[in-house]
């Protein structure tokens, strides 16, 4: 069902404003970090600080960085170019990360490093599936870079304490290094990732993701966990992915139809109307 939207937003139809709404929902959603101490009972911050083995962090980021150098390229290598509809597989890819994390779950710090790289793949690859069912074109530079982005969101309710301030206040963090890297990518593609562009980028998204994968390890460590928690973190991970992808490349295929500002403006004010109540849009004959 969609949801209801204010009747206030220029040119935009009924339908893409209710399309823009459920965007709206799945990206402010409560992020990961409120997830999954909904799931273990403990405050985040507790399993950070008590949790995690000694070294942890930087063995993570150290992982992130060399599973997100190779991931995108080989998540999409054979899902094709063509702009056109095609069913994902999104339970396909949800239970096949649900695997890797019962085979890593078991085995600590050891086991998510080895686990992280297939595990990212197929979550990039999820996402690459779902840009492609919302028009876009895997070869562009463009919505490959688009695809990092999905990793860098976390939801921003207020439940959620690490949570960033929106889905456009991250968008903007990432906006000038993905216009530089679309640039190197358009012109070497992804096989070199030593540019500079790159290098900064992926840092940035590295930084990001590391954080949320730590939250992962921490519940991982929680006592009676083992490795059906770790099947079932992963699961979790790979739906707040989906759900971040359908919201994120919907907002782009309205940005492509309506332009940017107004697309951004429609989603500031669904905020706004948050607070106020909602009023249906009535349709037009």
């Amino acid at each position: 069902m969609h949801a209801l939207v204010p009747a206030t937003h220029g040119a935009m139809s009924p339908q893409d404003l209710a399309t823009l709404a459920e965007a709206r929902a799945l990206l402010e959603s409560p992020g990961i970090a409120a997830q999954l101490a909904n799931l273990v009972g403990a405050p985040v911050e507790y399993l950070l600080a008590y949790r995690l083995p000694r070294g942890a962090s930087r063995a993570i980021n150290a992982a992130v960085r060399l599973a997100l150098r190779q991931s995108l390229r080989v998540a999409t290598a054979t899902l094709g170019n063509a702009r056109q509809v095609r069913p994902t597989h999104e339970r396909m890819h949800t239970a096949a990360v649900a695997a890797t994390g019962a085979a890593g779950g078991a085995f600590g710090l050891v086991g998510l490093v080895a686990e992280l790289p297939l595990t990212t793949t197929l979550i990039l690859r999820s996402v690459a599936e779902i840009a492609r069912s919302e028009g876009e074109r895997l070869d562009d530079p463009q919505t490959m870079l688009a695809c990092y982005e999905v990793l860098t969101m976390g939801g921003s309710s207020t439940a959620d304490d690490g949570a960033e301030s929106g889905y456009f206040a991250a968008r903007a963090v990432l906006a000038q290094q993905i216009v530089a890297a679309t640039e190197y990518v358009a012109a070497h593609g992804l096989v070199s990732s030593g540019a500079p562009a790159l290098v900064q980028l992926l840092s940035t998204v590295a930084s990001g993701f590391s954080i949320r994968i730590s939250h992962k390890l921490a519940a991982q460590s929680m006592p009676v966990i083992g490795a059906a928690t770790g099947a079932t973190l992963n699961t979790l991970f790979m739906r707040h992915f989906q759900r971040a992808a359908h919201g994120h490349f919907s907002v782009r295929r309205l940005e492509r139809k309506y332009g940017p500002e107004m697309v951004r403006q429609a989603y500031g004010q669904l905020a706004g109307a948050d607070g106020r109540g909602h009023r249906t849009v009535a349709s037009t004959p």
